[in-house]
């Protein structure tokens, strides 16, 4: 097993179901629910990316240094142009990293790579969004009954 592999161990595990349902329901409890208010809109719930986009994304990251990757939490600017129906909505950013153990613990630096516009940051993101922005189909993970006022939806 290289350095690499025996570190990486022991960042992430796999967890079961129950895990998900109470993240994605506090999250919809705690977060999306006034975060959509404030919008006057529904925000992202969840972005959904290939396994080969993903696979690819990764394959770039390892040719250019990167032996893990950080997901950043964003929001698109409200004139974001690209695309519209993205704009003031969450999101995620997966940025290539280079993971370091120091005498501290881990440190990790972002990777560059060369583009024809200079050195760039080796970052993926604009997953696609469910229709309307939110996922309705998810076998009752996180299902949160919301009162808006003028009757109850589930979400």
């Amino acid at each position: 097993m290289t350095t690499i592999e025996k570190n990486s161990l022991a960042v992430g595990r796999y967890v079961n179901t129950n895990h998900v349902d109470t993240l994605i329901r506090t999250y919809k409890q705690e977060r999306w629910q006034q975060n959509s208010e404030r919008m006057g809109k529904e925000d992202t719930l969840s972005l959904f990316y290939t396994i080969e986009e993903l696979e690819e994304f990764l394959q770039r990251s390892k040719a250019a240094g990167a032996n893990a990757v950080s997901i950043h939490f964003g929001v698109y600017p409200e004139n974001f142009a690209e695309r519209p129906g993205y704009a003031g909505r969450q999101t995620t950013v997966f940025v290539a990293t280079d993971r370091q153990e120091t005498e501290n613990g881990f440190a990790h630096k972002n990777v560059y790579q060369q583009t024809s516009n200079g050195k760039q940051l080796l970052a993926y993101n604009m997953g696609s969004l469910p229709p309307g922005g939110v996922e309705t189909d998810w076998d009752g993970l996180g299902i949160t009954i919301v009162d808006k006022g003028d009757g109850m939806i589930v979400i």
